[in-house]
């Protein structure tokens, strides 16, 4: 036999809304597959965030100005320079001051930044499919396209995760 304490309990919602269900939802799926992404990265002794200032500069025409760099990451980084002096004592970027204007600092990627990631294509691939590989294309699309509307209000005109 149940108390009522027990009863009151059981019929009380697991969530306060819609919108919580989903936010920790959410959260508790991007614990999963952070853990996942840390495992990998640590092999190479590189986080997340230096792997995705890596691929944005791989990505781009010509050397870009460090607050473009932190503008454009997935998640924000509060510390941008103490990232690129990481990368830089690595050797896989490079910064230089503009002549006309010496606050202004823009980053590229060196030869050792290039064989960097042309190594770790095809591992972090598969370590992709480890995180999401048992979901169907149809589902995937349908979870990219969920996602990108539940950020679309929150992100800026001018953000490329719109």
């Amino acid at each position: 036999m149940t108390s009522p304490a027990t009863s009151r309990r059981r019929a009380r919602p697991r969530f306060d809304s819609p919108e919580q269900d989903v936010f920790l939802g959410l959260w508790r799926t991007y614990d999963r597959l952070k853990a996942i992404e840390d495992e990998f990265f640590d092999g190479w002794d590189l986080t997340g965030q230096q792997y995705n200032v890596l691929r944005l500069l791989d990505l781009a025409s010509a050397p870009l100005p460090t607050l473009e760099i932190a503008s454009r990451l997935v998640s924000r980084a509060p510390d941008i320079t103490r990232m690129l002096d990481k990368l830089e004592a690595r050797g896989w970027i490079v910064r230089e001051r503009l002549a006309g204007d010496r606050r202004q600092v823009h980053v590229s990627l060196t030869p050792a930044g290039h064989e960097l990631l042309a190594e770790l294509a095809q591992p972090l691939r598969e370590c992709h499919e480890r995180q999401l590989g048992h979901l169907t294309r149809t589902e995937l699309k349908a979870l990219s396209v969920l996602l990108r509307a539940a950020r679309r209000i929150h992100e800026p005109d001018s953000s490329p995760w719109r």
